[in-house]
């Protein structure tokens, strides 16, 4: 079997032109917005909860996802979303507040990278991630997600 690493690079460009269409910015920003709500995303699941996901996303966001991973990291327990929109911030460095803005415009932001993953993972999966997450977090990603949604 021979790997095609086209086929990787036009699912994981598919994904990113999705985002940015969906936040007309550039798909370099909405690279980055992916890639930091990813992993700050991580950060808030449980190990198993990571490799259930990981198992699901195509192969670009796999890399994405495990990028720069220290999956022994103790991570500090948030509750509130303005917790987890501080640390996305964190997770995109010097670009973070021209990604992401005030909370309002993160909260787009990271309501578009939901509303793209979901094209991408199951619906049970995406129900099992929200369930794990701290409640007003999951209750902004259910209000983002709705449920109306399909896989393509």
């Amino acid at each position: 079997m021979s790997l095609d690493f086209d086929k990787y690079a036009a699912k994981g460009n598919e994904i990113v032109n999705m985002l940015a269409e969906d936040l007309v910015i550039h798909k370099d920003n909405a690279g980055r917005i992916l890639r930091a709500v990813l992993h700050a995303l991580r950060k808030r699941l449980t190990l198993e909860e990571s490799f259930q996901l990981i198992s699901q996303l195509p192969m670009a966001l796999k890399g994405i996802y495990i990028d720069g991973w220290k999956v022994l990291a103790n991570n500090k327990r948030i509750s509130h979303l303005k917790e987890f929109l501080d640390e996305i911030r964190h997770e995109d460095g010097l670009t973070a507040g021209y990604d992401f803005g005030n909370d309002e415009r993160a909260k787009i932001a990271v309501s578009a990278v939901f509303r793209t993953l979901q094209f991408f993972i199951s619906k049970g999966e995406m129900e099992d991630i929200v369930s794990v997450l701290p409640n007003e977090i999951k209750k902004f990603v259910k209000s983002t997600i709705g449920e109306n949604r399909s896989v393509l």
